[in-house]
């Protein structure tokens, strides 16, 4: 699969940790630390766990954060 057709298709939290699981079977575990991520360090629990995934699973998106992450971004090699 190309990194276009690779889609978002659920998110979810540790503690410390953001993961989220990728139409091909692969699933990213994102650390709450890395500074492009500060939003959501900040979150409340409860605010991570509303999150919607965008048309065709390009993106996971916190409507109450307005702000998300775009699978494309994931697998780039500089995340943004």
């Amino acid at each position: 699969m190309a990194h276009a057709e690779v889609a978002a298709v659920s998110a979810r939290f540790t503690d410390k940790i953001l993961y989220i699981a990728l139409s091909d079977g692969r699933e990213i575990g994102l650390p709450l630390t890395l500074p492009w991520l500060s939003w959501l360090a900040q979150a409340t629990p409860e605010q991570r766990a509303h999150w919607s995934l965008e048309p065709r699973g390009f993106a996971v998106y916190w409507e109450e954060l307005d702000n998300g992450i775009e699978v494309s971004h994931l697998l780039s090699p500089q995340p943004v």
